[in-house]
């Protein structure tokens, strides 16, 4: 019997496969998802084009995926005194204190989508200080950055500057929570070596 055609087959290259994506140091295998953290990832992918990687760290455990998530929404996307460049603006400054590769490349690539203004993206996650900003992001920012850098020496001073600049009552909650989280998410990526989309990198420039 001819093995003409087994031979042919032992010499042909296997087809390339797409190497899995570098999203983390730690090889965490995917969970098995709910449907609604499927459905979230669908609908990332749907709008974005992609699923942040940050998204994908976090499935190796459908729970803290969605804790995650949930909280990162919440305070991120859901209605505030703050608007979402001033979230953005918030998450950068604090990343840029912290030297979060993953959170800096991420939401730099959204101050520059929500400004309209890449200058200000690259001034933000370099040194905020050096751009032209209001008098409330300015407090904003600094009330910020000192919450990151010393936040045992926040005191009242310091929440009567936000109320000087414009800042209600929960407004200051809702800098101060901003702040804590991205310093939380600062540390995890840093921890596991995170790394951001690619996508990110050029878009809105």
């Amino acid at each position: 019997m001819s093995n003409k055609h087994d031979k042919s087959k032992m010499g042909e290259m296997p087809a390339k496969q797409d190497a899995p994506p570098k999203v983390m140091a730690l090889d965490l295998p995917q969970a098995a998802l709910s449907e609604a953290n499927q459905a979230y990832f669908a609908k990332c992918q749907e709008k974005l084009g992609f699923i942040p990687y940050v998204l994908l760290a976090y499935a190796h455990d459908d729970a803290k995926l969605s804790a995650f998530a949930a909280f990162y929404n919440d305070l991120m996307l859901s209605p505030s005194g703050l608007s979402k460049l001033e979230r953005e603006m918030i998450a950068v400054a604090v990343s840029s204190v912290n030297h979060c590769y993953y959170c800096l490349t991420a939401h730099g690539a959204a101050v520059r989508q929500l400004s309209g203004d890449s200058v200000l993206g690259e001034l933000m996650a370099m040194n905020y200080r050096a751009a032209e900003l209001s008098a409330r992001h300015r407090a904003m920012l600094d009330f910020a950055v000192r919450l990151t850098e010393a936040s045992d020496h926040i005191g009242e001073a310091d929440r009567e500057g936000l109320r000087k600049a414009g800042f209600g009552e929960r407004d200051i909650w809702d800098i101060s929570a901003v702040a804590a989280f991205f310093n939380m998410s600062n540390r995890m990526a840093s921890a596991v070596d995170m790394r951001p989309n690619e996508q990110y990198h050029s878009q809105s420039r």
